[in-house]
């Protein structure tokens, strides 16, 4: 009755094949299973010899005999392999070969046999092996990624080519060591890398970007993301951990918020040059004003005390006049005589100056190579921007100090630190050992009325001053500074060619004053500033000319088309018609007529009052008297010719 039921268990099992061998491996018994999954139906295999399941190169090599003799052996024998279905196709077989022994002998009497097909299992571990191992390449190819797990404690467990190549170790050298090895010491010790195992685990993820280090110890700018792995079961057992290096794009961000900055204080810069140039455009207009004036009320008061009152505003209109140069000096709008200086001997030629300007605390060292060459520059201005810097260095040394002035030849070509276009230039050095500026006061130091000597202590534009020269000269104003240690400022300044030797100046106003060159004459006075007509009319009247006056350009011509004129002195910057060009309007129809261009505005268009005698604004009446007299001779002169 119980060998029944085990039959029927048998028989009732479809998902094993099981089957009896006898001791030679004939099949003598064959249950649905291995109908099911072998193909054969009982008839066609009971009585056949067990190995035509094996493959071919299984039998050759007497796989079959070894499998009943291991079985006889050790009682049994057990393992994977490919097997063969009846119709030729293979599948994966687990295989369990039992002996069955004759209980009386220890015989074997036969071979109890279980053979399990697991080719859908195979097939789906070897898709699970396949697909690890696609993965594991694809993160050990990956060189822009450092990708890399860590154990939930933080220690390093695997390490991909693109950590290698970022982060320097070979994964010998960092696989068992802890990741915080990464991070600068100051992150470690304000301990950053717990804070970020902590942050993945309550949040489910970390990012951030910061400061890592290299094997080497270099520090490269990174974008991190950690997160958590966990089992099946939720619970954490590591981290995946991705690293990214930004340094190169956060270079570009800076290069990039760098020139951002450079250009909001270019034009920063270039507003208050065109208001500071507008300003003292209008200032030169009023002192202009203000000292004819002065001048000429004080010939008619013989009163000491009144005299004095004058005298003194006289002396500071003097000091307007010497701010608004400054002023259009840094809105590169000040009349410059250019032409080819050597720097050397120049400061040479200062030295004494210096020296007693300076006071006797101050060491001055100079330093000049002898094969300098000469610089494109105005040199009263050169020399004025000289002491400018040197006043300020002294400001820097209360206590005495070393201020050095030196000299080199340049050669400049694309990207160099002065931004300047390339070519030869001509840098000369100002530095002090003075108490040095911080960052925020460097970026402020070129600013036009920006000063840190305190209230009525100075204008905030011997620097500016200096920038707008440099400028206005095709070259440039470096300033270096360190708080505690020192200035250094550097004006780079082209250097002189053939061209620049052989450009003429700007022609002279006459020193020599003679009564034939000053008789009685009738001026056109053109000026669109009330003010400034009415004082150059009195002055020209003081001197015993007659005046006629028109506040425009059209006006000037329509009193030319009527009247006989001796001289044209016309303002510049007006309305409508601008000085150069009623100039050269006269010029095609009065080509003789003597002109006299004033003003104070060196923003003139190409070529314009080229030829043209110049007199700068503000003016006193002995300056106005030289222009006319020196206008009167030149036309003589070419009257003769």
């Amino acid at each position: 009755m119980t060998a029944e039921r085990y039959r029927l268990l048998v028989e009732s099992v479809t998902d094993y094949a099981i089957y009896m061998l006898d001791p030679q491996g004939i099949v003598i018994s064959w249950n649905p299973g291995a109908r099911r999954f072998k193909g054969y139906e009982d008839h066609e295999i009971i009585g056949q010899s067990f190995s035509r399941f094996y493959t071919d190169e299984d039998r050759a090599a007497g796989l079959p005999e070894r499998a009943l003799r291991k079985a006889a052996e050790e009682g049994r024998f057990e393992k994977e392999g490919w097997r063969v279905r009846k119709d030729g196709t293979r599948f994966w077989a687990h295989v369990v070969i039992d002996p069955i022994l004759n209980p009386g002998t220890g015989h074997v009497l036969g071979y109890a046999k279980v053979t399990r097909d697991l080719t859908e299992r195979r097939e789906a571990e070897q898709a699970l092996r396949r697909s690890e191992e696609r993965f594991r390449l694809l993160v050990q190819g990956v060189t822009d990624y450092a990708i890399y797990m860590i154990d939930r404690g933080g220690v390093v467990t695997n390490w991909n080519a693109g950590a290698q190549r970022i982060k320097g170790y070979l994964p010998d050298e960092i696989i068992g060591r802890h990741f915080s090895l990464f991070y600068p010491p100051e992150d470690r010790a304000s301990g950053e890398p717990e804070r970020a195992l902590q942050t993945a685990i309550e949040t489910g993820s970390f990012e951030k970007e910061g400061w890592r280090l290299r094997k080497n110890g270099e520090a490269f700018w990174a974008h991190v993301v950690m997160d958590p792995i966990r089992d099946d079961a939720g619970e954490i057992i590591g981290f995946a951990k991705i690293t990214r290096d930004l340094t190169d794009r956060r270079k570009v961000e800076a290069e990039l918020d760098a020139a951002r900055e450079a250009l909001f204080q270019a034009q920063k810069i270039e507003a208050l040059g065109q208001l500071t140039g507008g300003v003292a455009h209008d200032f030169n207009n009023l002192l202009t004003a203000v000292m004819g004036s002065l001048e000429l009320v004080r010939r008619q008061i013989s009163d000491a005390r009144q005299l004095g009152l004058i005298d003194n505003a006289i002396k500071g209109a003097s000091r307007g006049i010497s701010l608004t140069q400054r002023m259009l000096s840094f809105a590169r709008k000040q009349e410059l005589e250019l032409q080819p200086v050597a720097v050397d001997v120049l400061v040479a030629e200062m030295g004494d100056l210096l020296q007693r300007s300076l006071g006797p605390l101050i060491q001055i060292e100079t330093n000049f190579p002898a094969d300098l060459v000469m610089a494109a520059a105005d040199p009263n201005q050169l020399e004025t921007a000289v002491l400018n810097l040197a006043f300020n260095a002294r400001d820097a040394m209360p206590e005495g100090g070393v201020l050095r002035i030196g000299g080199s030849n340049e050669r400049v070509s694309g990207g160099h630190r002065s931004g300047l276009p390339a070519g030869d230039y001509v840098r000369l050095s100002v530095a002090d050992t003075g108490s040095g500026m911080d960052a925020k006061t460097l970026a402020q130091a070129t600013e036009p009325f920006f000063t840190t000597k305190g209230i009525g202590k100075g204008t905030g534009l011997g620097l500016s001053m200096v920038h707008g020269m440099a400028e206005q000269l095709g070259g440039r104003l470096l300033l270096d500074s360190i708080l505690g240690h020192g200035t250094a400022v550097e004006i780079w300044l082209p250097a002189a060619t053939a061209a620049t030797a052989a450009e003429p100046a700007r022609l002279p106003v006459e020193a020599k004053v003679d009564a034939a060159s000053t008789r009685p004459l009738t001026v056109l006075a053109v000026d669109d500033d009330a003010l400034v007509l009415m004082n150059t009319t009195a002055l020209l009247e003081d001197l015993g000319h007659k005046v006629i006056e028109a506040s425009s350009g059209r006006e000037a011509l329509s009193v030319l088309e009527s009247n006989e004129i001796d001289l044209l002195i016309t303002d510049h910057a007006m309305p409508q018609m601008t000085g150069a060009q009623l100039i050269a309007a006269v010029g095609e129809r009065w080509p003789a007529l003597p002109v006299i261009l004033a003003t104070g505005y060196a923003d003139l268009p190409a070529g314009a009052g080229a030829g043209v005698l110049r007199l700068s604004k503000p003016f006193w009446q002995a300056d106005l008297e030289k222009a006319v007299a020196g206008a009167m001779a030149r036309r003589a002169t070419a009257a003769a010719a």
